[in-house]
């Protein structure tokens, strides 16, 4: 049997939860195209996603650690597919839009450019003046406006939904754009990725951190969530390796996808929502953890914070980040003739600076560390 796009709508229909979102009821996109006979409009948005530029350059751009600072630590790229696994496995015992969710995940950080959460602080600040720069923001930019692989319109032209899962994209370093259906919460899918995107990142930077040597575990023990998983678990501080490493980690997984499936399951129930309208109207977010959970992994999050991102080897590292972007953005914008001729042409639309931070938010680790060296380094003169 084929599963034709029909059949396909079908089985969301007979299988999905009522508040799900069903790709047959999508808002539609921008520009009228027709849909692929063989695949949903949210499983189109996905194949879309996947094949651009900016995707693959995740590859290249940091997580916690710069791109080349060793083989083993996530980067961008990783660290999206470690989200949309999560997310798929919370949407699938939801019984919400899988295809949706994994849809948004991959997309959810295509906007950021390189050095992560530090080269955005410095784009946003040398682009203060024209309107700064957000990785959220940019991420609909590139879907929308800047990725150029079709002749009858710019972007992918993604579903409605889609673009609202990046545009609501929100964790303690993601803030939503306000101006996007203002008055409506975004879809249960959304949501889902909104916590996987927190649960992915507060295990592997724990994973990266110890595995790095930035944390110790002895340290790490005494935060309560983590000291009690090693006591369950039977793992002393004191003869921690790789597999106890692996245990850990794989396990803190599991506990906390385990307990949002469950007391989000609980809290739709008790909020009798039967509708996506009804998740959208409700009065808060119905994705995540319980409360006593919440509060430990939010003393999991301030403890990566003040040891682990603001270690002093990756504040050099931020500082090296920023100077070399802004040295950058600062030859470009002084001598544009430097620029590659598309990016000029870009500037003739956008303006010289606004064209320039596109340029840079595209760069990996790799290349912007290498511009840097051709623009600045007198042994390369190419």
């Amino acid at each position: 049997m084929t599963m034709t796009r029909a059949r396909l709508e079908a089985a969301e229909r007979a299988v999905l939860a009522p508040f799900a979102a069903f790709a047959d009821a999508s808002r539609g996109r921008v520009h009228e195209e027709r849909e692929s006979p063989y695949r949903t409009a949210f499983q189109k948005d996905r194949d879309r996603v996947i094949h651009t530029s900016a995707f693959r350059r995740l590859e290249y751009k940091t997580q916690v650690f710069v791109n080349y600072a060793g083989d083993y630590y996530r980067t961008r790229l990783t660290h999206t597919l470690e989200v949309t696994q999560v997310a798929r496995s919370i949407a699938r015992a939801l019984g919400t839009n899988e295809d949706l969710a994994e849809t948004i995940a991959l997309a959810h950080d295509l906007g950021h450019p390189p050095f992560g959460h530090a080269g955005e602080r410095t784009l946003n600040r040398l682009a203060e003046h024209i309107g700064g720069f957000d990785h959220n923001k940019q991420s609909l930019r590139i879907v929308t406006e800047l990725e150029h692989r079709y002749a009858s319109f710019p972007g992918l032209n993604l579903s409605w939904e889609t673009l609202e899962g990046i545009m609501k994209h929100e964790t303690e370093y993601d803030v939503p754009d306000a101006s996007w259906a203002p008055d409506e919460r975004p879809g249960i899918e959304a949501q889902v990725v909104n916590v996987a995107d927190e649960i992915a990142y507060n295990a592997h930077d724990l994973d990266d951190g110890l595995r790095s040597g930035h944390l110790d575990v002895r340290q790490v023990a005494k935060v309560p969530l983590i000291g009690r998983l090693l006591e369950q678990l039977g793992i002393d501080p004191n003869a921690f390796g790789t597999r106890q490493r692996y245990v850990l980690v794989r396990e803190l997984l599991g506990l906390v996808i385990d307990e949002v499936i469950e007391h989000t399951d609980a809290r739709i129930r008790a909020a009798q929502v039967t509708t996506i309208d009804d998740i959208r109207r409700h009065d808060v977010t119905l994705v995540g953890p319980g409360p006593e959970l919440a509060l430990e992994l939010a003393e999991l999050k301030r403890f990566l914070y003040e040891r682990l991102y603001f270690h002093h080897r990756l504040i050099r590292m931020t500082r090296k980040a920023d100077h070399i972007l802004e040295r950058i953005f600062q030859a470009y914008c002084s001598t544009p003739e430097m620029l590659a001729p598309d990016v000029r042409a870009q500037a003739d639309v956008l303006g010289l600076e606004r064209a320039v931070v596109d340029y840079l938010a595209g760069m990996t680790d790799r290349f912007a560390g290498d511009e840097y060296q051709r623009l600045f380094d007198p042994a390369k003169l190419t």
